[in-house]
């Protein structure tokens, strides 16, 4: 990525075209939100300690918080050469270099989105994913700055800043998903569909009367969850404790990416005996509060 956008700079100090310094200013930043990506996945390989008792895979998130941040200022860059350019124009030279610069912008592009989507799924890790699709859409934007070019060559020099403008817009857009997905997953967020899958899981182990209380949240690239189960209230401590692995066990299969599965083992009620009396009074006002 980073070579694309030294190329694509080398052809913008040669041609002024301000749509390609918006597309080279986006890529330069693409670059740069490798780095805190990378040493948030140097972090979480740390094990957890009895300060950081869940480890250090929240520095994912951490990392995309500075991503997001990265794109936004990009954008506001692209605009500002955009809006100069529009108030100051100076005439675009070398269109065939700019035209295959554009080009140059969306074969790294793919070529970096396909390497990061495929690596983001075999790790289980949304935040690369979604920055391998955010890849593939500057591809997309690249390629628009050959109507730019093709709009100068017709003797509409404004289209430049114009198609420079666009890609601004195109890059908040992307600004505005990425925000979305990392507020999501800071949020412990996770898609109502996966909570359904392991109810579903959970709750066809035998010896499970209920499953309820079922949690999940994102680590890193990583999921964690915990839930409850009923069991029968006559069953030894044993045998409550192997239902409760058999589900941990279903659920590991349910999905490869949970990391960690807690399972409280509630025993059932038929003999009238409430066993949670102890502590609901500690509980109630955290339940009214949700």
């Amino acid at each position: 990525m980073l070579l694309t956008a030294v190329l694509q700079l080398a052809v913008v100090l040669l041609s002024g075209s301000v749509a390609l310094l918006a597309d080279t200013i986006h890529n330069f930043a693409d670059a740069l939100t490798s780095v805190p990506l990378w040493i948030a996945f140097a972090l979480a390989r740390r094990a957890a300690n009895r300060r950081y008792t869940y480890g250090y895979g929240r520095a994912e998130d951490a990392a995309g918080g500075v991503i997001v941040m990265i794109i936004f200022g990009s954008a506001l860059l692209a605009a500002w050469e955009a809006m100069q350019k529009i108030l100051h124009p100076e005439p675009m030279t070398n269109l065939g270099f700019v035209a295959v610069a554009a080009v140059i912008g969306f074969l790294g592009n793919e070529g970096v989105a396909l390497y990061r989507i495929r690596v983001g799924k075999q790790i289980g890790s949304a935040a690369l994913v979604a920055d391998g699709y955010h890849a593939r859409a500057d591809g997309l934007t690249s390629l628009a700055v050959l109507i730019g070019v093709v709009g100068v060559l017709l003797g509409f020099p404004i289209a430049d800043p114009l198609v420079g403008l666009g890609i601004t817009v195109a890059i908040l857009l992307i600004t505005k998903d990425a925000a979305r997905t990392m507020w999501h997953r800071m949020m412990d967020a996770v898609e109502p569909g996966f909570i359904d899958r392991l109810e579903h899981a959970a709750g066809h182990v035998e010896g499970v009367q209920s499953v309820h209380d079922v949690r999940a949240r994102w680590l890193g690239h990583r999921l964690e969850a915990d839930l409850r189960i009923v069991v029968d209230s006559d069953l030894s401590t044993t045998r409550s404790h192997a239902i409760a692995e058999a589900v941990r066990h279903a659920l590991f299969h349910e999905d490869p990416k949970l990391a960690s599965v807690l399972v409280h083992t509630d025993p059932c009620e038929h003999s009238g005996i409430d066993h949670h009396a102890l502590t609901v009074g500690h509980t109630a006002r955290f339940r009214r509060a949700g």
